[in-house]
């Protein structure tokens, strides 16, 4: 094979954003792989459902706000939503005071779906990070994510 061509971007403002870039790819594939092969989900789904399940109003959000929460597009959500209601992982229901308003509101088997992804998802998100963080280009980044930023929480694992 031929010489692999180096990459450098004129600043570092743009070489630190393309190596965020690379690390969620990278991270999102292992999720994504594990998750599905080991409970039928999608990283956007369990992103969707530990919204739901963490959130301080009791399970239930407006659509809108769990677009904002994982992030994905309005129309996107609806979507997984769909699919998430037709797995009986949540169920939909109109605002009782604006009928425009649609909140999703997880059941008892999406916690238990959740719970069981969580160790998943934890721990895939571990591995990756401690295999990716011997690239120099991700290191820094990979530091910064295990960082305590908040004492009242602590991280976990």
């Amino acid at each position: 094979m031929g010489r692999v061509p180096r990459i450098e971007l004129p600043s570092g403002l743009e070489r630190r954003w393309q190596a965020l870039r690379h690390l969620e790819a990278a991270v999102q594939e292992a999720l994504d792989r594990a998750l599905q092969n080991e409970h039928g989900l999608s990283v956007s789904e369990y992103t969707a459902l530990a919204a739901l399940a963490y959130s301080d109003d009791d399970g239930h959000l407006r659509q809108q706000v769990l677009a904002e929460a994982i992030p994905l597009r309005q129309s996107s959500v609806s979507r997984l939503v769909a699919r998430l209601e037709r797995m009986g992982l949540t169920e939909r229901f109109h605002c009782p005071t604006d009928r425009r308003g649609v909140y999703t509101q997880i059941t008892d088997r999406g916690r238990d779906v959740v719970t069981a992804a969580r160790a998943t998802y934890v721990g895939v998100l571990q591995q990756a990070l401690g295999e990716l963080s011997g690239d120099r280009r991700l290191a820094a980044l990979i530091e910064q994510l295990h960082r305590d930023t908040d004492p009242a929480n602590p991280p976990q694992g």
